[in-house]
């Protein structure tokens, strides 16, 4: 293997459990009750835009209504506050990644200013920097395979020489959509104990449950770590 491209939103930094919490509890105060699971496994990973799309017509699908006009502005305020305060590297993140020699890089759904603030935020930036890919880039966001494309390109590697590294269901889609490698990733404290078999279920080729055990599972996969 010749490239790792890396998720960031539950793999690199802890946002997927502070956005994960808040959304739950915003949803569940205008009477909106989704089980955790089933709401991680289809929501996590996609775009802003396909997020509120989708969203919106599942809320329609369960309650008959429509979110409230102001829902994700005020959604987006408890967050954007929870974030300034709780996130986070996730552990060993950093020690790990330094001592990868291989190409790497970040491909995210999150747009590209705030995916630059978080690993900023984090200190995590200086290990991908200029390498750093958003779904702002592409036409498609996960699960299609548009992001993962288009950061292998713009890398020089072909599709079946990258491993990507995924917390999400529709992030694994989209790595096996786009030809490559998956390694399923439930370090994030977001990850219930089932999350792992959802994401071998959706293509995942092996599942890695904490840092410590990546750089087995990479070189287990043929990459060049160290």
């Amino acid at each position: 293997m010749k490239l790792i491209i890396f998720d960031c939103d539950g793999v690199l930094v802890n946002s997927e459990e502070i956005y994960l919490a808040a959304e739950l509890e915003f949803l569940a105060s205008i009477g909106v009750i989704f089980e955790r699971g089933s709401y991680t496994q289809a929501f996590m990973g996609l775009s802003p835009a396909m997020w509120k799309t989708k969203l919106q017509s599942t809320v329609e699908q369960k309650s008959g209504g429509t979110l409230p006009p102001d829902f994700f502005e005020r959604l987006d305020e408890l967050t954007s506050a929870r974030m300034d305060k709780h996130l986070a590297a996730l552990p060993e993140a950093r020690l790990t990644i330094s001592g990868i020699t291989a190409l790497r890089c970040v491909a995210s759904s999150t747009p590209s200013a705030r995916l630059h603030w978080k690993l900023q935020h984090t200190g995590l930036i200086s290990l991908f920097d200029p390498h750093i890919f958003s779904s702002d880039m592409v036409r498609n966001g996960k699960p299609a395979p548009d992001l993962f494309l288009h950061a292998a390109a713009a890398m020089g590697a072909h599709p079946d020489e990258c491993v990507v590294v995924e917390d999400s269901v529709n992030g694994v889609m989209a790595g096996k959509a786009a030809g490559m490698h998956v390694i399923g990733f439930t370090a994030g404290g977001h990850c219930g104990g089932n999350h792992g078999d959802s994401l071998l279920m959706s293509g995942a080729d092996t599942i890695v449950c904490k840092y410590g055990d990546l750089v087995a599972a990479l070189n287990g996969l043929g990459t060049m770590t160290a």
